[in-house]
């Protein structure tokens, strides 16, 4: 029982003590959070706020070429979806899966790959190619580097020209097998350059391949 008694007036004394501290107020205390919904009730409505210009798109020079800085930037006003990381990376996948329908014969692979006119230009390699009786036993090592070097806007036609430095293991069989050139244990620097296109009013994200060169 006295025990009881002793908890009791500690923690009268405690409360005593408290509110010696914290019930006073000196007039220079910072008052607490208000609750969420008194903040927003109370907040300054966005359509009073002035207008921010929006930030310009970062871009990394890494990547892209300096004369091609303000085409990329044209398509990003275009396209507020596209990414230049993204984009790249597809320009890479696309890169590998045409080189490879293209040494295997498959026209229909490019088909989907490529628009009409590339596609033509393909399938007219390939015909010669059985012609002269030679198959491609080719194989890409590795894309060492893949760089935007131009790009811009023709109306609503998006246009992104990437430079591909590659490395390929390139063997030219008879119809037999046997090697007629190159070796596949030496691989080969190449250096391409190729247009991919895209309708950035269309539904359709993919971008197809719409011309091709070797690097100068």
């Amino acid at each position: 029982m006295v025990g009881i008694v002793l908890l009791a007036m500690v923690a009268a004394f405690l409360a005593l003590r408290l509110y010696m501290v914290l019930g006073k107020r000196s007039g220079h205390e910072q008052s607490l959070p208000k609750p969420a919904e008194e903040r927003l009730a109370t907040a300054p409505s966005a359509r009073g706020l002035p207008e921010q210009a929006p930030e310009p798109a970062v871009i990394p020079d890494t990547v892209i070429e300096p004369a091609a800085g303000i085409g990329v930037r044209a398509v990003i006003a275009a396209d507020s979806g596209f990414d230049v990381a993204r984009f790249l990376d597809g320009a890479k996948a696309a890169y590998r899966m045409v080189l490879e329908a293209y040494w295997k014969g498959d026209e229909e692979e490019l088909r989907w790959l490529t628009d009409e006119d590339v596609h033509a230009s393909f399938v007219e390699a390939i015909a010669a190619r059985k012609e002269a009786g030679e198959v491609l036993d080719n194989r890409l090592v590795s894309i060492e580097k893949a760089v935007i070097s131009a790009a811009g806007m023709d109306g609503k036609m998006a246009n992104i020209t990437v430079r591909f430095d590659a490395d390929i293991a390139a063997v030219t069989r008879d119809t037999e097998g046997r090697v007629i050139a190159g070796s596949l244990n030496d691989a080969v620097p190449t250096h391409d350059v190729w247009t991919f296109s895209r309708n950035v009013r269309d539904k359709d994200p993919n971008w197809i391949l719409t011309e091709t060169s070797e690097a100068a």
